[in-house]
């Protein structure tokens, strides 16, 4: 080891041994998880003796599990899960065409706004690809709209719920950073929540003026009372929670736990779940929670290896070369974009937080405002091949193929990316209201 540090940096041999490793067990379609895993204990043997790096694993291991707020997490799966099986989606629906109106190509900004409403009641992007397209591709197919231009607007849109409360990432990015306020980060992301889906209903307003898309019928003032009274106890949950948050009525954890009894209850209500319904919710949510907590387990190891080798400590020197802000912000957005295209969101948001929240907050940047950028980020990841969940859900639901999809999926990438440079560079669109509520 004397001979390779006599002629390279241990943290730039470290760096290359622990990304070197990962990425090449990604290539071989190791699990994301026991790929960080094991990279992380093969390049702590280059640095530590082997009894002890296998102590300290296993020791990291059970020390990122053990975390009172992590139980929000399993806690808002299982709310989702129960929001999509108890027959939600087609009263939000319902709701978003209401408030679409008449504007041109209703049912697209329909999509949009129910992907808003039930991602925000979910928590998941993939949830709400799901439950909303799979209930407006048949609408939009039987009214006349591309099949590849509906399925890239639900695509477009369902990311919107990772940044729209409560959301499980966001919680997830409160760890990770050190203890950001997750009542900051859940009022924060209503700004680029709602930029996010105001950008893509542009986008699809000036498709939809082109191709002369239907316009939908108006309901009369009875049935639109009707269709918001039958959507408001769905809507209420979110009041409940982030309002109880943010009053300081509950912990974030004992919001998530109160959000599960609440779908469980409405969904007995509408009575559209059966009981084999929720044994599947039960084992679904096991597995989805099963893996994001062995992944933050593993990434308590990779964690340990970047400062005991002092990894971001040259990365934020390198990037600290460049004597523009701006620039260093445009570089950590491509990087996180380019993460995105191959990664999911959670170990990136694991991985790459502990790397770049230090160099964001040495340049002023508040941690609420770079957690909602990075979030904003890595949901366009989950729109982009080759790894988007969204993606491929979405295309599933549309019953299109990813090269039909590709090419109308192009103009709300771009709008996409024009929004994270102005939620990057103006920070009141994230740290606004938690301002002005006094979070932050």
């Amino acid at each position: 080891m004397d001979i390779i540090f006599s002629f390279m940096d241990e943290a730039l041999f470290a760096a290359i041994c622990l990304f070197g490793f990962f990425f090449a067990f990604l290539i071989t379609g190791v699990p994301i998880s026991v790929g960080i895993a094991v990279s992380s204990i093969l390049t702590a043997l280059f640095f530590l003796p082997a009894d002890t790096a296998y102590f300290v694993a296993t020791q990291k291991m059970f020390a990122g599990m053990d975390s009172f707020t992590l139980l929000a997490i399993p806690f808002f799966i299982l709310s989702g899960n129960l929001m999509n099986k108890g027959g939600i989606a087609i009263r939000l629906v319902n709701l978003s065409k209401l408030i679409s109106g008449k504007l041109p190509g209703s049912l697209a900004h329909t999509n949009v706004i129910a992907n808003m409403l039930f991602g925000s009641i979910s928590g998941s992007g993939i949830a709400a690809a799901a439950a909303v397209g799979g209930t407006m591709a048949p609408l939009q197919k039987k009214e006349g709209y591309d099949p590849a231009f509906s399925a890239a607007v639900n695509i477009a849109s369902a990311p919107c719920g990772i940044l729209i409360p409560p959301s499980g990432p966001l919680i997830l990015f409160s760890l990770v950073s050190g203890g950001t306020s997750v009542s900051a980060l859940f009022i924060g992301g209503y700004g680029p929540g709602i930029l996010m889906g105001v950008s893509i209903m542009v986008v699809a307003f000036i498709i939809a003026s082109r191709k002369n898309y239907p316009i939908a019928p108006t309901p009369d003032c009875k049935q639109a009372l009707h269709i918001v009274l039958d959507a408001m106890p769905s809507l209420l949950m979110v009041v409940v929670v982030i309002g109880g948050i943010v009053a300081g009525v509950f912990t974030a954890t004992e919001g998530a736990a109160v959000a599960a009894l609440y779908s469980f209850l409405l969904s007995l209500v509408y009575r559209m779940a059966t009981w084999r319904n929720y044994l599947e919710v039960l084992r679904t949510t096991a597995v989805m929670s099963a893996s994001i907590l062995f992944l933050i387990a593993a990434s308590g190891i990779m964690s340990y290896v970047m400062a005991i080798t002092s990894i971001p400590d040259v990365i934020a020197e390198y990037l600290m070369q460049f004597d523009s802000p701006v620039l260093i912000f445009m570089i950590m957005n491509v990087c996180l974009l380019l993460v995105g295209t191959f990664m999911d969101l959670t170990p990136a948001v694991l991985i790459f937080t502990p790397i770049f929240l230090p160099i964001a907050k040495d340049l002023g940047m508040d941690p609420v405002h770079f957690g909602l950028m990075m979030i904003f980020n890595l949901g366009i990841g989950n729109m982009t091949p080759p790894v988007g969940a969204v993606l491929f859900v979405g295309c599933s639901v549309g019953e299109v193929t990813i090269e039909q999809v590709f090419k109308p999926l192009l103009p709300f990438f771009l709008v996409l990316i024009a929004a994270l440079m102005m939620v990057t560079y103006i920070p009141a669109i994230s740290t606004g209201l938690p301002r002005m509520l006094g979070l932050i």
